[in-house]
This record gives structure tokens, C-alpha cells and sequence, in this order.
């Protein structure tokens, strides 16, 4: 499949060649753990185990690989699996992290309840500063810089490009937690990222049925002592073997397929939602890189195709009205997790982050993030007024 192939034409090609028995058009799910071999080491197609390698799996892997234009990809059991395996691939005892301070709760869990007592230290930057990004590294320490863009879940924006060169300067991997953006809103590797992830948990899968994770390399990776980033991720995800199972990979595969149709609905759902919450008495802020207000919305602009469909704002009336208007909705679902075609709202401080309160992460007690679906954009704008009428 060629780079010069259209998204959705990747998304529906990539990796996904008819079967070569059957004429199937869908790759099947083999559901196998292991492969007759012709003779000792003689492996039909590469496969031997399937820890190792799952032909639904690979389809996958190559599909998110042309999807962010990268050299390898990596499905895993979930989007922390997939960070832990890069971490360990590329740090060891006495390295240092830049860390967002608007990151997922799971991944600031893992960087100071996981990594630091491992001997990886780790500094909390904006990364949405670039003078706050310099000023976090260590010379000779920093090996990895981690964003999110858009961050979890205050909307914040990080120049990938600045950064890259930032990061590059110091000695040290850009890795981009893409999650939120997806492979068709933005392209981090073609901005000088190193690596990036996702939970495929969310848009990539889109559906609300299947937790996944996914790692995509850069095909050159250019930071000394790292240029072999690919081989140890590619060593250590046989080695811990957090790896997709191949029903979970299908599915993921499955939801990839329609993610360019997808996202455009997310879109155009979330600026009206946008527009109908700038507009209510109860909001004191709306937080969305397509306002021209927000911080960085020329930074969005220029790396993203269109701003996404998740959407934080923050009630007027405080940490109560926010919780009761989060429970008085009646179409939008009350729920963690993002991405998939229905509706969701959730407290962000009692909800996803309430892991990370009382640290420099911790979320405003005002505020509710909504993950924009797909449905018809004004029933879900008229459950939201008869929410916020009453408890804004």
C-alpha cells in the first residue's frame, strides 16, 4: 500500500489483502496460539507463536503503521501496555521523562508510581510552553520527551515541530500520545516525533467493544544511542507480551476502517456543542483548541486537520453543579473511557483523574469533559440545556 494512497484508502487496504485461501476480503480473526512448523524452524509466513506474531494482529499493525506514515507499528492489550513497553525499550535506571502537566491519569500513574520507583525520574512540564519544555530537561539525563496534544482532558495544545527540535537538541525521543487527535487529524511523525501511541481503545477502535493500544515508530530515528528504538520495542513487546489478542485486533482493525467518517461527524458535532456552550449562563469557560480564544489555537491550526471531538468546559456555580448536571443528562452517558459513536460525559476530578489529585496534575473541581458523538447533534445539544438550565 503507497503513501500516496488517501487515508481511508489505507484505513480499508492496509495490511488487509484478500485471504489467500478463500478470497475473504476481511482478514479472519486466527484465533491460534501456535503453527505447524515444516520441519524444526521452518515457519510458514514467519509465525511461530503467537505472543510473537498473530496474522490479525500484523494486518492490524500494518494498517496503523500507513495510517501515521511510520516505518513499524505495535498492538497491544491496552494504550498503557503499549507505554510501559516503550519505557522500558528505551530507559533505564537513572534516566529522566519529561511529563505533561495536563497528562492522562493512567500515564502519569505509571511515570510516577511505576517508572520512578524502577530509577526513572521524571519533571512535570506545560507543554503547551516551550520555555517550560527547555527548562524541564536535564542535559545529558532527559532521554524522552512525552506529550499529549490534544491533553487529557484540558484541551491543551503542544507545538509537536518546537518540541521535536527541542527534545532532538537535548539527546532525547519526542514520543506523542495521539490518541485524542487520531492518525486523521494529525500526523506527529511527519512533525519530527520519534514515536507514537494510542489507545486504540478510543477512536481507533470507535465502538465502545474492545480495549487496545498501539505503538508507531518513525522510519528513521535519528537521537543517538536510540536509533535502534524499533528493535527494542519491537524485543521487548515479545518479551513482556502485553500484546492484542487477534479477536481484539480484528475488532480495532474493524472500527479503523470508517475512522475518517467518523471523525468528520465527531467534528462537526463538537463546534456546534462548542458554540451552544459559549453561549449558556451556567459555563464560565470553554476549553477547545477550535476556539480562537484557546491558548494555542494557531498551533492547532497549523498541525491539525480539523480540533476533535472532545470538549471540557467549567460551570459557573462550581464542583456541585458540575456533578449534578454530569448525572441529570439523560441521552449522553455518563461514563469514562472516549472516542466511540455514543455521547459521553464525566467529572474529570471524581472520574479519569481523580488518580492524580492532590499533585500538579490535579483538574479543576469544575469541570466536565464531554466525548462528542455521532449522534444527531441537536439531541444531544437539547439534553445538554435541560442539564445545564437547571444546575448552571
Amino acid at each position: 500500500m503507497s503513501d500516496e494512497h488517501g487515508f481511508s484508502t489505507r484505513a480499508i487496504h492496509a495490511g488487509q489483502e484478500a485471504d489467500p485461501l478463500t478470497g475473504a476480503v476481511v482478514p479472519p480473526i486466527y484465533q491460534v496460539s501456535t503453527y505447524k512448523q515444516d520441519g524444526i524452524g521452518g515457519f510458514r509466513s514467519g509465525y511461530e507463536y503467537s505472543r510473537s506474531a498473530n496474522p490479525t494482529r500484523t494486518a492490524l499493525e500494518e494498517c496503523i503503521a500507513a495510517l501515521e506514515g511510520g516505518s513499524r507499528g505495535f498492538a497491544f492489550a491496552s494504550g498503557l501496555a503499549g507505554q510501559d513497553t516503550v519505557a522500558r525499550s528505551l530507559l533505564v535506571p537513572g534516566d529522566h521523562v519529561v511529563v505533561p502537566n495536563d497528562a492522562y491519569g493512567g500515564t502519569y500513574r505509571y511515570f510516577n508510581k511505576v517508572a520512578r520507583p524502577q530509577g526513572i525520574e521524571h519533571s512535570i512540564a506545560d507543554m503547551g510552553d516551550l520555555d517550560a519544555v527547555r527548562a524541564a530537561i536535564r542535559p545529558g539525563q532527559t532521554k524522552l520527551v512525552w506529550v499529549e496534544t490534544p491533553t487529557n482532558p484540558l484541551l491543551g495544545i503542544a507545538d509537536i515541530e518546537a518540541i521535536a527540535a527541542i527534545a532532538h537538541a537535548a539527546g532525547a525521543v519526542l514520543v506523542v500520545d495521539n490518541t485524542f487527535a487520531t492518525a486523521y487529524l494529525q500526523s506527529p511523525l511527519a512533525l519530527g516525533a520519534d514515536i507514537v501511541t494510542h489507545s486504540t481503545t478510543k477512536y481507533a477502535g470507535g465502538h465502545s467493544d474492545v480495549v487496545g493500544g498501539a505503538v508507531v515508530t518513525a522510519t528513521d530515528i535519528r537521537v543517538p544511542g536510540l536509533e535502534d528504538a524499533e528493535e527494542r520495542i519491537a524485543f521487548h513487546q515479545n518479551s513482556i507480551g502485553g500484546v492484542a489478542g487477534p479477536f481484539d485486533s480484528w475488532l480495532t482493525l474493524r472500527g479503523l476502517k470508517t475512522l475518517a467518517v467518523r471523525m468528520e461527524r465527531h467534528c462537526d458535532n463538537a463546534e456546534k456543542v462548542v458554540d451552544f456552550l459559549t453561549g449558556h449562563d451556567g459555563v464560565s469557560h470553554v476549553l477547545y483548541p477550535g476556539l480562537p480564544t484557546h491558548k494555542n489555537h494557531d498551533v492547532a491550526a497549523r498541525q491539525m486537520k480539523r480540533f476533535g471531538g472532545m470538549v471540557s468546559f467549567r460551570m459557573r456555580r462550581g464542583e456541585d453543579a458540575a456533578v449534578k448536571a454530569c448525572a441529570a443528562v439523560q441521552l449522553w452517558t455518563l461514563g469514562e473511557s472516549l472516542g466511540g459513536v455514543e455521547s459521553l460525559i464525566e467529572h474529570p476530578g471524581r472520574m479519569t483523574h481523580s488518580s492524580v489529585a492532590g499533585t500538579e496534575l490535579e483538574v479543576p473541581s469544575d469541570l466536565i469533559r464531554l466525548s462528542v458523538g455521532i449522534e444527531d447533534v441537536d439531541d444531544l445539544i437539547a439534553d445538554l440545556r435541560e442539564a445545564l438550565d437547571i444546575h448552571g
